[in-house]
């Protein structure tokens, strides 16, 4: 879509709005909103909760303080937003009354501003990332903006009907985008529904339709090929938990090895995206705990396993690495290949499995006993390899269209994103086709 600019632009002296129509008041945001900061009780005012799509009833999995009669007070119309960098993007216009935790902050808005322009102006990401440029705090990646610095904030803002023409666009655009999102955020899932399918029924069935079958006498297993063994995975493999390093010896230093945790370990691959390293010494006994390229790595922790069993293979690229505790190292012995492991630890079986066999208090997680204690169907080596031969094929099949899809979401966010910006700083003039 090719749109039009405005006639006559004048420079607004702000590094995050730059040009703006020439028509259009410049004034910082604490002329357009007041702070509402009546204390309730959620018993009277509803709990609402400030999330990324926008302010909504009080979700079920957050966290909930005893505090109740200690919130902030929300009336339908009003804007908030939640101050801490680490919830960047929290925050939306209220279409109910109710209460919010006291580290949000709630604007009302005055008579020259709508709210539905401020509820596309305040979540663009331009205006997001110079909120939180006005936080404060000792923490790098932790930090809050208040209301004191927030009012300082320049803003550019057209008149009333302008407004009004810019949220009725963007509201109908965003609405076309978020369906195409949604349609590809449905395949993503299909598709990851698929590859388990997939290789659950490869690693239990074996790819002979018409092999004679036997009860594996594990009810959540069920048949299994007759010729193959089912036994406890223990006596097959040998599994080596992560050091305890201490987390005040942590080094952000790239030269140092990277500390493999279990936030690190993907499905199929490891990230790096959130790293710490380590310092190696000599002679401090941590040999053992060096990753080799080949090595099969899991997570352990519950969060991980909900979420779908966390399964890797070491890469050349993933080195030197050092495995950190809560992480497994596991290697298949001689009548096991790791490609199979890998596979069977993927499955639904594996999951369903540990589902409810975590332990632990404060990161309830798996232990090496019970993954020793696992029971598989294992064919013989040759058969195997065919499993493998042919679940390697299929599954890349399968990752190359999630990787087109979720590229295809990237893009779509992308856009979804820059066209609000443009619009709500008035580099687009959408006024003919609202």
């Amino acid at each position: 879509m090719s749109l039009p600019r405005y006639a006559e632009y004048k420079k607004s002296g702000v590094t995050w709005l730059g040009e703006v129509p020439d028509h259009w008041d410049l004034r910082r945001l604490g002329f357009y909103f007041d702070e509402r900061r009546e204390k309730v009780s959620d018993v009277e005012f509803a709990a609402l909760s400030v999330t990324r799509n926008g302010v909504v009833p009080q979700l079920e999995n957050v966290a909930k303080t005893d505090d109740g009669g200690n919130r902030k007070k929300v009336c339908a119309g009003d804007f908030v937003i939640n101050g801490r960098s680490d919830r960047k993007g929290s925050s939306g216009a209220a279409d109910m009354d109710g209460s919010c935790s006291l580290i949000s902050i709630v604007l009302a808005p005055n008579d020259g501003m709508r709210i539905d322009f401020a509820h596309h102006l305040l979540r663009s990401v331009p205006f997001q990332e110079e909120f939180y440029r006005y936080g404060k705090g000792i923490v790098a990646d932790l930090w809050s903006t208040n209301y004191s610095e927030m009012k300082n904030i320049s803003l550019a803002v057209p008149p009333s009907d302008e407004q009004s023409a810019i949220a009725v666009f963007l509201d109908r655009e965003t609405g076309k985008i978020d369906a195409l999102i949604a349609e590809q955020e449905k395949l993503l899932s299909l598709l990851a529904e698929k590859r388990l399918a997939t290789i659950s029924h490869a690693v239990t069935r074996g790819l002979n339709p018409n092999a004679p079958m036997k009860d594996s006498g594990v009810p959540w297993l069920g048949e299994v090929p007759a010729h193959w063994i089912v036994s406890k995975c223990g006596q097959y493999l040998s599994i080596l938990s992560g050091f305890a390093f201490p987390s005040s010896r942590f080094s952000q230093d790239e030269s140092d090895v990277k500390l493999l945790r279990g936030v690190n370990v993907g499905v199929s691959a490891l990230r790096w995206e959130d790293v710490v390293y380590w310092r190696r010494e000599i002679g401090d006994r941590l040999d053992a705990y060096e990753l080799r390229t080949g090595d099969l790595v899991i997570g352990m922790d519950r969060p991980l396993i909900a979420d779908g069993m966390r399964v890797a293979r070491v890469k050349e690229g993933d080195l030197p690495c050092l495995l950190l505790q809560r992480v497994a190292s596991i290697k298949a012995g001689p009548l096991l290949s790791t490609g199979f492991l890998m596979y069977l630890l993927a499955s639904e079986m594996f999951v369903a499995h540990f589902a409810p066999e975590v332990s632990g208090v404060s990161v309830p997680h798996i232990s090496p006993d019970q993954i020793a204690s696992f029971v598989i169907p294992l064919p013989p080596i040759e058969e195997q390899a065919s499993i493998l031969f042919f679940l390697d094929a299929e599954v890349v099949k399968l990752e190359v269209l999630e990787a087109q899809t979720a590229r295809a979401v990237v893009l779509l966010k992308e856009r979804r994103s820059a066209l609000i910006a443009a619009a709500v700083t008035g580099k687009i003039d959408v006024r003919g086709i609202a």
